[in-house]
Formats: structure tokens, sequence, C-alpha cells
């Protein structure tokens, strides 16, 4: 592997511009990860209008700068309130909050800024070895690779999301539809349009991740707010004993490559990642009792494995152009805006862009690790802010986003019905994810579809002689079968419970 661009990416984000973004994106990441709801995709997409008129590579290196800083910042209140900032620190809460009623809530904050930087470092060392290789072996993909990478990842993140997979698959099959509005883009015919000349274009993607994301997440939070909030747990000290460090450095270590596998995964993410570290954690553990009542390898482990997840969810969208998760769909709008197309072509055709963003991870997390501890005194004042004063100031800062797209207020009414789509979806149960995913693949699953169809000249029994599209689209039907498979095992075993045991009792007569 030739080191030379990596090198040279660090003298990119060491520029004063990109350093101070960087350093600003960090901040805010962590300031709203404090706040409970506003997770790292909907900040992203209230601030990509912000992004229209910086450069390419300073506006994603901030925007990645976001992302990871929100995702340690929702540890915050999950240790002090039991509230996740953010859907990946809800596992955290579990033993933080925890161990802050017995006093140790600096130690749980400590445990999670070190784990965040270590799972985030661990990820960005095999981000830098593994995604020129990805990158490289992706140069071979087609249109019919394509078309079925695109049908495997939707399929992903409806099978992996959270809640019920069949609200999940409704939603992403909203999302496709809503990705076909338009004028055909190899016909030139209008598509679903309703005579609307708005919408000859097809719907863009910023205002409907602002209002899928940001303006439900202000409804939703609003209707909340009549609940009691508990008090802030106050913060002992920060820095951890040689023996936390000892019992956390192997869940560290475990939580960052488990991380760092499930975060490429379409649909893998955060959050599923936290959640398996802490099941894994809590199975390998001498005493498993202990974990739910403060055990500090319930911290350390998952917030190694979100930070790192986090980190590698950029491997498939940089490298093949494949959002694995909602903020990393937004990271695709947000290279789109800037003229700049993800995919296997990226690391050569903009080595700047790729090894600056790549590298800025690394000086992120440095900053994330140095601002952790200090400015928790500044967080815990932050969550005595009440949400009707954010409420309105965030709406204000979404709608004059949404109007400097196009500057057209058509885009502020797109806002405001996916908002309340969004906020709907929310209170009925319907995660958001799928569909925003969805809307970003449709267009990339259409296009290679046909082009696939024009290669094989109509005749779709030519994809047998590929044998990287018949491996994707195995794997998209055992992904698609084996739920199936294992619920209806489950149900037999339900309804034949004593099966087993009658066969038991007959061969014990038999002796």
């Amino acid at each position: 592997m030739d080191f030379a661009p990596v090198i040279e990416g660090f003298g990119v984000v060491l520029q004063p511009q990109n350093f101070l973004f960087c350093l600003l994106g960090v901040i805010v990441g962590m300031t709203i990860g404090v706040l409970p709801g506003l997770g790292p995709a909907a900040t992203i997409a209230i601030l990509l209008p912000l992004t229209y008129t910086m450069e390419p590579v300073t506006a994603i290196i901030m925007l990645a700068g976001i992302f990871y800083g929100a995702i340690y910042g929702g540890t915050v209140t999950a240790v002090l309130l039991k509230l996740p900032g953010e859907t990946s620190s809800a596992i955290t809460a579990l033993d933080g909050y925890p161990m802050g009623q017995k006093g140790q809530a600096g130690k749980a904050l400590g445990i999670g800024a070190l784990g965040s930087f270590l799972g985030g470092t661990i990820a960005i060392i095999a981000l830098t070895m593994v995604a020129p290789i990805i990158a490289g072996w992706a140069l071979r993909f087609g249109p019919p690779e394509y078309a079925a990478l695109t049908l495997l990842g939707i399929l992903l993140v409806a099978t992996i999301s959270n809640g019920n997979m069949l609200k999940a698959l409704v939603a992403a099959a909203a999302g496709l539809l809503l990705a076909v509005i338009g004028r055909d883009g190899f016909t030139g015919e209008l598509r679903y349009t309703a005579g609307n000349l708005e919408l000859s274009d097809g719907l863009q993607f910023v205002p409907i991740a602002m209002g899928v994301f940001g303006l439900a997440e202000i409804l939703y939070n609003l209707e909340k707010r009549h609940l009691a909030q508990p008090k802030p747990i106050k913060v002992d000290k920060v820095l951890p004993s040689g023996q936390d460090l000892k019992q956390s450095s192997g869940p560290m270590a475990r939580g960052g490559i488990l991380g760092f596998f499930l975060g490429i995964l379409p649909g893998g993410g955060a959050t599923v990642s936290s959640m398996v570290s802490y099941g894994l954690e809590k199975r390998i553990s001498k005493d498993p009792k202990r974990f739910g009542k403060g055990a500090i390898e319930g911290v350390a482990g998952p917030e190694t494995a979100n930070n790192a997840a986090a980190t590698s969810s950029f491997i498939p969208l940089l490298t093949l152009g494949i959002p694995a998760n909602a903020t990393m769909a937004v990271m695709f709008g947000a290279l789109m805006i800037q003229g700049i197309a993800p995919g296997p072509q990226l690391v050569e055709s903009n080595p700047d862009l790729f090894w600056g963003v790549v590298n800025s991870m690394y000086i992120g997390n440095l900053i994330l690790l140095v601002l952790a501890i200090p400015m928790i005194g500044l967080f815990v004042r932050i969550l005595y802010v009440r949400s009707t004063i954010l409420a309105p100031i965030t709406l204000l800062i979404v709608c004059m986003g949404a109007f400097t797209i196009s500057n057209r207020f058509f885009e502020v009414m797109v806002v405001i019905v996916f908002g309340v789509l969004g906020y709907l979806m929310k209170k009925f149960g319907f995660d958001p994810a799928p569909l925003v995913l969805a809307f970003v693949l449709g267009a990339l699953l259409e296009d290679n579809f046909r082009r696939a169809l024009m290669m094989f000249e109509g005749d779709i029994s030519q994809v047998a002689g590929r044998p990287i599209t018949l491996t994707l689209l195995a794997v998209f039907l055992l992904v698609l079968i084996l739920p199936v498979v294992l619920k209806m095992i489950t149900r037999h075993k339900n309804l034949n419970p004593l099966s087993d045991s009658s066969t038991e009792t007959e061969e014990t007569h038999v002796r």
C-alpha cells in the first residue's frame, strides 16, 4: 500500500480552515448529542444548507466531526439522566446511570470518553488499511453488481432496523416510491407528479431529511415535554483508576473490533454494535448479575463499539457509494450537493478529500478525548435548557435552511409535510431511517437495474455469467428467507412444547 496519499491527507486536515471546522464539528456534535432527541442525522440534516458555500473537504470534515461528536455526547445524558441523547447510548444507560446513582458518574463518563477514543482509533486504522482494498475490488462492479448490492443494502437496513421488520419494509417501500417521482432519466417522461411542475425534477433529499429527522424530532420532543425530567446526578472525579482500566481493557478491545465489522454492514451502525457488545460482555462475564446494576464493563464495551461502528460506517459510503445508516445517507446527500459522487473512483479521483476526511477522524477523536472531560460542566448546564426555548430556534433554522436550498417556498412545504410524516411514523412505531435510505438508494437501484437490462438486451438470465451478482443475490435471498424460517421453527416449538419431554418419557419407559 502506498502511504504517500495518507501522509498528504494529514497536510489537508491540518490546514487552519479544515482544522478549525473539525474542532467546530466535534463541539457542535457533542453539544447536540447531549440534548435528548436530536441525534447526528437530524443535526447534519439541519446544518446541510450551511455547507453550500464551503469547500467540499471542509464541509465533509465538519459533518464527520458532528457525527462522532454526537455519538459521545449522548453518553452524558445516558449517565446523568438515563435519557440517551442519541439512540446508540441507550445501552450505556443500563449501567452508566446505576453507576451515577452510586456516586460513580465521573468514572462512567471518563471510561465512556476513553472507550470512544479507542473505538474510533481502532476503526480509523482499520479503515485506512481496508478502504483502498475495497475500493479497488469494487472497480470490477458493473450495473448488475451495483443493482444487486443496492437491493441487498435496502433489505439489510429494513431487516436490522430498530423495531418491527414489517413496518421497516413498509417504510423502505415508501422511500422507493418517493425516489421515482419526477422526470424519467431514460425517457424524459414525467412520473407521479400529479401535474405539479414543482415535482418535475423530483423531490430533493435535503428537505426530506430535514423534515423526517429535524422537524419530526422537534414535534415528538415537544409532545413529551410534560413528562417530568430527572435532575442530573452530581459528577465526581472523572479520571478512572488503574483497576477500572484493567476491568475495561478487555471489553474495549472486543467492542472496538466488533463495532468495526458491524458498522460496515448496511443497517448495522452504532446502535446495533452497542447492543451486541453489551450482550457479549454479559454472556462472558463471571458474574452477569452485576450488569444493569452498575458494571463498568457495560459502559466500556458499548461505548467503544458504537464509536468504532460510527467510524467504519464511512467505508461503504466512501468506497461503494452505499450509505450504511441514516446519518450516512445524509452524508451521501452532502457529498452529492458538493458535486462529489462517492464510490470506488473517489480514492483515485479525489484523494485529498478521501484521505483528508479519513485523517480528520484521527484529529477529531483526539479533540473529543481532550474536550470531553473539561466540557462536562457545560453539558450539565445545557440539560437545564427547556425544550420550549430550543424548539422555536431549531424550527427557524430548519425553515431558513430549507428556503435557501433553491429559494423556493415549495422546499419549506416539503419539510413541513415530511416533518409531520416523520412525527407520525415515530408515534406509531415506524423507523424513519429505512424510508430515507431507500429514497437515497432508490435512484441508484433503478438506474443500475435498467442499465443492466440494456446490457443483457432484456435477457435477465445472462446474470448467471456474473458470479459477484449471483453471490449478492444469494445473500439477498438468504437474508429475506432466514427470518421467516427461524420464525416458523420457533412457532413449531411453541405449538409442540411437550414433544421433547414426551419422547424422553417414552425412552425412559422402554428402559
